[in-house]
């Protein structure tokens, strides 16, 4: 029991130190600025790029080499997301 108070105390006085109160501060605003970029490059760069390219979707550009497909379009979207 008391080595679980202690625990406790000792954890206690970690988490609430700056450093852990701003990084979990961090992975909420990171987490949400994930969703803002993602929505931008999904509604609106890659339409926009769509129209550049004469109404072609850039996630669907591939090319097969044998039996493998080489899906760059995927990549050039996760690129542009990044």
């Amino acid at each position: 029991m008391i080595l679980i108070k202690n625990f406790l105390t000792e954890f206690k006085e970690f988490a609430f130190r700056g450093n852990v109160l701003d990084l979990a501060a961090g992975i909420v605003n990171g987490a949400a600025f994930t969703t803002i970029i993602t929505s931008l490059v999904e509604n609106i760069s890659i339409l926009v790029v769509g129209i550049l390219t004469g109404g072609h979707d850039i996630s669907a550009l591939s090319v097969t080499i044998g039996s493998a497909k080489l899906a760059y379009g995927f990549f050039y979207k996760l690129l542009l997301t990044f």
